[in-house]
């Protein structure tokens, strides 16, 4: 009499693997295809030209998103449109945010081209989501001296930003998923984050050594320089770096992960984070932050202009952190050796130095907030402490988020990418309204009064810039000890990371082969002559 197949309880069917996945599948099936397994594994494939294309497509990006932080600027000062309308145009592009991001993750985890899965978005999207912003920034030049209100402006500063945020959303899920899909060696991913990581910082300070600094000098009278022109120029360099290096890196980048031909349904693939225990743990320790807040106003320009005294001071109190953030990428091959290779352990460690640095930079900063060079002073040393490891964390935590994606596909077969987050990207928007009532206690404990220019200790109060110091430097400790406590838990290491990344590959040449992908055979007609002519 045959046995009645054994029925899963509800804890197996939730949280255990899928019945094709690589955690499930026999190692019968698999072995046959342990030794490319190993190789794609520890093998790097990379070009010099396939690492540094995502990185000068991230500076460009970069520059963007920086001149983005200046964007209510833009609209209130450049454009003169008043603060009611702009705050109700950013309000209906949220809401449209909220249904385009889901919709984006849903087609992109169904995309399969012989391009591959990231390419095709990035060849096509990036040119219009780069145009876009500059051309919305270059609107001060042919919008004209009309009324503030004139409803010609409004209009164009909600379809502009309305073509932006969509095509936003549309290169920016591939293009971040990218570095995963062009290799499976550790050290490929790694050196590529560090690039992009770096690389894309350039971009970032090179609107802030430039933007701040004008803006502080037409506020003092100075000069008269018109901001529109520099929106425009600052815009249109980044938009035509982009473009080129988008279309460069969706034409020489490859994509050497075959994944499932047939992708699970949406409604089911959103819940996959449910058998990622260590995305579970990562999800819940956002959801319960998502609804912190830090005032929501731009304390940062304000400790700059009102406590440090303006840009030169401010120039000082950053260079220690400026200059040992890009120093600390000579430290990655030592901080590497010293956690012998685990990414966890690295993370956990270079997370409590950056909480250490938080909390000497309050604690003695608090007291010394009327004394400007002595703050300046308490500020250089702790962010420049801050500085040192940047490299290495960075690299290295992401890095630990790409293994905890690539077990999601070992235990279910699947890589959901795109539609994964959108559990957590649409409970962070049910928690916006304590978020909101936070800003706004926040704001008022702080007793600032934006309506006073900002010149050097305006507000006359040392209790006020105590709280705006704190503000800026030390309101995100509470969340960042939350998020860093799933990764004490992690145990994705040594040889039991190994062993998922054979299986995991394994399965992949097995997809491949099911397939009889041309590329995939290549591929490994290609690594297998690498290894013997290393040999």
């Amino acid at each position: 009499m045959s046995e009645k197949p054994k029925t899963k309880n509800f804890a197996e069917k939730v949280f255990g693997s899928e019945e094709n996945s690589a955690a499930s599948l026999g190692e019968k099936k698999l072995n046959k295809y342990s030794n490319i397994a190993v190789k794609m594994f520890h093998t790097s494939v990379l070009s010099t030209k396939e690492m540094m294309l995502p990185a000068v497509g991230q500076f460009a990006t970069k520059m963007t998103w920086s001149i983005g932080l200046y964007r209510t600027l833009y609209f209130v000062n450049v454009l003169k449109i008043d603060m009611v309308y702009v705050t109700a145009i950013l309000a209906l592009i949220s809401i449209y945010d909220v249904l385009n991001n889901p919709l984006m993750g849903a087609v992109y985890d169904k995309t399969r081209t012989r391009w591959g899965k990231s390419r095709p978005y990035i060849m096509f999207t990036a040119v219009p989501y780069f145009l876009s912003t500059a051309m919305l920034y270059s609107g001060a030049m042919f919008l004209g001296d009309s009324s503030g209100n004139d409803p010609k402006k409004i209009v164009f500063v909600f379809v502009m930003l309305f073509v932006q945020e969509t095509f936003s959303t549309i290169y920016t899920i591939p293009r971040d998923n990218l570095v995963t899909l062009q290799s499976a060696n550790p050290k490929d991913r790694i050196t590529v984050g560090l690039l992009v990581e770096y690389i894309g910082e350039l971009g970032s300070q090179l609107i802030y050594v430039i933007f701040p600094p004008l803006m502080e000098l037409n506020n003092k009278g100075y000069i008269d320089f018109d901001l529109s022109t520099l929106y425009m120029v600052l815009a249109t360099v980044s938009a035509i770096i982009g473009c080129t290096s988008n279309i460069a890196m969706a034409i020489g980048c490859r994509e050497r992960i075959v994944l499932q031909p047939k992708p699970a349904p949406v409604s089911k693939s959103i819940f996959y984070v449910l058998k990622n225990k260590y995305a579970l743990r990562n999800f819940i320790a956002d959801f319960s932050v998502s609804w912190w807040s830090d005032g929501g106003y731009s304390w940062d320009v304000v400790t700059q202009q009102e406590i440090f005294g303006g840009s030169i001071p401010s120039f000082i109190a950053y260079l220690p952190n400026n200059v040992f953030n890009t120093l600390s990428v000579a430290f990655i091959p030592s901080f590497q050796k010293l956690f012998k290779n685990n990414n966890k352990r690295a993370v956990v460690a270079l997370r409590i130095w950056d909480i250490f640095s938080v909390v000497g930079m309050v604690a003695l900063g608090w007291n010394l907030v009327d004394n400007k060079w002595a703050i300046i002073a308490v500020y250089a040393i702790f962010y420049g402490l801050n500085g040192l490891n940047n490299g290495p964390a960075n690299v290295f935590e992401a890095e630990l988020r790409r293994e905890i994606n690539d077990y999601t596909e070992y235990v279910t077969g699947e890589r959901p990418d795109g539609t994964v987050n959108i559990l957590t990207d649409l409970i962070k928007k049910v928690t916006q309204p304590i978020n909101a009532v936070l800003t706004i206690v926040l704001f008022k404990w702080s007793g600032y009064d934006a309506t006073i220019p900002m010149l050097p200790w305006s507000q006359g109060s040392k209790l006020i810039y105590q709280k705006v110091f704190f503000l800026f430097t030390g309101v995100s400790i509470i969340p960042n000890i939350i998020r860093m406590i799933p990764y004490i838990f992690y145990d994705l290491e040594g040889e039991k990371r190994e062993r998922m990344y054979i299986a995991l590959n394994e399965r992949r040449a097995l997809v491949a082969k099911e397939q009889e992908n041309e590329q995939m055979n290549e591929m490994i007609d290609e690594m297998s002559e690498m290894l013997e002519s290393e040999q």
